[in-house]
């Protein structure tokens, strides 16, 4: 029975070793391929670094306004007797827009000039007769006062009826009128906008420590998304003179011309001034750089060795770098890359030190200088 025992326990042994064995044999093996496997290579896009012109800019977002515009409204009230123009329509300095009902208005004008009128003839006969003593000075003098406040009732009827047409004070665009024939106004009710469009201000601000490289006269280009490929020249045509308490910012005006009428008041724009003397950076989208708490870093392509199938075996490099200034969607390199390196511009988050790599360059991330946003 013993040896019974003994037997059975060999065997038992025997075949957990053999398990053991296996199994330990197994993960060996799997251990030994895992390590001996290559990383997949990663996709990515890369581009060749390369030095660009940097003009130095400055830019900002302003608001366009008329460099003359006016809401048209009546000094006097009245009834609309006729509307000479229609909405949008082009008018010259002194055009009449509308005409007020003056009838009675021209009634009293004639009723005080029959009044001045005898004024003056009663005037004229006692001067005649004052030289002839037959009246006095006193009464010579009633009679010349009485003359200058018939004349002064005459010029002030005369400017009323005046104020009863409404005539642009400029030449310009009319908007939409709002009245109609027939209807009363009320002494500053609106009418029509006049807007004079040749040329535009754009008003925008920037912060104080930028004063130093803007001044009159400096020119400017102005953006807007409703015509995103071209620009409007122009030029600062004022700076104010007062830094603005909350913000600490400037307001800035410039003048831009718009002989076509494109740029209306209202609309938003873009401004680029150029502000010093350009230099040359090297230069990489935005999307190339990576951020971190240590730095910013850049993986840099590099050839070692040759594939199975005899293409270059691609690896990247990890390395610091120093950034400049900025502009759109691109970066100035000050340190770390140098003209000609490849450099990856997308797919870093699957990167490391050394990882390998694919090239696939259909598409790239944006690298616009002065990129315009699609927005509506």
């Amino acid at each position: 029975m013993t040896k019974r025992m003994i037997i059975m326990l060999i065997i038992v042994g025997v075949i957990f070793g053999v398990i053991f064995g296996f199994k330990g044999f197994q993960s060996y093996m799997m251990k030994k391929y895992m390590s001996s496997a290559a990383a997949p290579a990663v996709t990515v896009s890369v581009v060749t670094a390369a030095t660009e012109e940097w003009q130095p800019q400055i830019s900002a977002v302003g608001s366009l306004r008329a460099a003359r515009g006016v809401d048209i409204s009546s000094e006097v009230a009245g009834i609309v007797q006729n509307v000479n123009c229609k909405s949008g329509d082009n008018v010259k300095a002194g055009q009449t827009i509308l005409q007020l009902n003056a009838d009675s208005d021209i009634a009293q004008l004639q009723t005080l000039s029959a009044a001045r009128d005898l004024s003056q003839s009663v005037y004229e006969r006692n001067k005649k007769q004052f030289i002839a003593q037959a009246v006095s000075k006193a009464s010579l003098d009633a009679d010349a006062a009485d003359l200058k406040v018939k004349q002064a009732q005459v010029a002030q009827q005369e400017a009323l009826l005046r104020k009863k047409t409404i005539s642009a004070p400029f030449a310009g665009w009319l908007g939409i009128f709002s009245v109609n024939p027939g209807q009363y106004l009320n002494p500053g009710d609106k009418i029509v906008t006049l807007q004079a469009l040749d040329s535009i201000y754009v008003d925008f601000y920037l912060p104080q420590q930028e004063l130093s490289r803007v001044a009159s006269g400096q020119a400017v280009a102005a953006v807007t998304d409703t015509y995103p490929d071209k620009k409007f020249n122009g030029r600062i045509s004022a700076i104010s003179p007062k830094v603005d308490l909350q913000t600490r910012n400037v307001q800035i005006e410039a003048l831009i011309a718009n002989p076509r009428h494109e740029l209306l008041p209202g609309m938003y724009a873009t401004i680029k001034i150029q502000a010093g003397k350009s230099n040359r950076y090297l230069t990489l989208s935005r999307t190339a750089v990576t951020f971190n708490p240590y730095g910013e870093t850049v993986y840099i392509v590099e050839e070692k060795g040759k594939t199975k199938d005899g293409k270059p075996a691609l690896f990247v490099r990890q390395t610091f770098v120093t950034l400049g200034s900025s502009r759109g969607n691109q970066v100035a390199i000050l340190k770390g890359v140098k003209e000609g390196e490849r450099v990856v511009t997308s797919g870093q988050l699957k990167l490391k030190n050394g990882s390998p790599i694919v090239i696939n360059n259909q598409v790239q991330p944006a690298s616009d200088a002065n990129p315009v946003s699609e927005e509506p």
